[in-house]
């Protein structure tokens, strides 16, 4: 999936990130960067068939998290051995905050004590069936779909990993473990393809611009929540102006999101 990365990254870029960088594989890095020519990038090393180079890969991505102020890693990676290497590393530091998403979730599901190497500053994102996965290996017993259980849910796998959830879907939950929220806001329209990997890259800008640094303006939670509730809104705006309850394109719902943005600061 070559768009999902550039998708994050014009979520990342349309909610203030002053810069965005594309990690991809080498042999499709210059696809990404036609979708979001705004971003940089950096190729992942690949072996002879095209799969992505076991020794390699990781030192790039090593030096990829060296020089971010936050990382979106999940979306377009797909699933293996090498990319479960990539998904864990990148959880297993603790100096870099991370969103972690879509094959990255599905990568680390399979990890038995995933709780053990889990260190980084992280919001998870998943969607519910990824939830699923992820909690079966953690022993979690909440169904991520049922409205009554999933405040629930999402607040119990933050807890066990030590991370933030957002917990995808009708009314997205958002958990720290101690403090949960509920989105009331959204349309039927970001069920759409894509739009999931535009909400990774918007609560990574987010973070990156606010959540970061000596002295952050707000926490980690807050930057997830102000990011799902842009988000959300973003979806509504698209329906107003089409007058349509579907048809939209993932990027279109990035070109709305700079308002929502903008219409959840708090006046000076």
């Amino acid at each position: 999936m070559i768009g999902a990365a550039a998708l994050a990254a014009l979520g990342a870029l349309r909610s203030g990130a002053g810069l965005a960088k594309l990690v991809m594989p080498a042999d499709l890095l210059a696809a990404g960067l036609t979708i979001c020519p705004s971003a940089t990038g950096a190729g992942l090393p690949q072996v002879e068939g095209g799969g992505l180079d076991a020794e390699a890969a990781p030192q790039v991505l090593d030096r990829m998290l060296g020089d971010a102020t936050v990382a979106v890693i999940g979306p377009g990676l797909g699933e293996g051995d090498v990319e479960r290497a990539l998904s864990l590393r990148a959880v297993q530091q603790d100096s870099v905050p991370v969103v972690v998403d879509a094959d990255a979730i599905n990568n680390l599901a399979t990890l038995p004590d995933l709780f053990r190497d889990f260190h980084a500053p992280a919001v998870v994102t998943p969607h519910p069936g990824e939830f699923r996965r992820l909690a079966a290996g953690l022993r979690i017993a909440l169904d991520p779909t049922d409205p009554a259980q999933r405040p629930d849910g999402a607040a119990e796998l933050s807890r066990r990993l030590g991370c933030i959830c957002v917990l995808k879907g009708a009314g997205t939950v958002v958990s720290d473990g101690l403090r949960t929220w509920t989105c009331s806001r959204g349309h039927p329209c970001l069920a759409t393809a894509g739009t999931g990997d535009v909400l990774s890259g918007v609560i990574a800008g987010l973070a990156a611009q606010f959540a970061c640094g000596a002295s952050p303006a707000i926490s980690l939670f807050d930057a997830a929540r102000i990011g799902v509730e842009a988000h959300a809104i973003a979806g509504e705006r698209w329906a107003n102006v089409h007058g349509a309850q579907a048809g939209l394109l993932a990027q279109e719902l990035a070109e709305q999101v700079p308002g929502a943005v903008e219409g959840l600061r708090t006046p000076a």
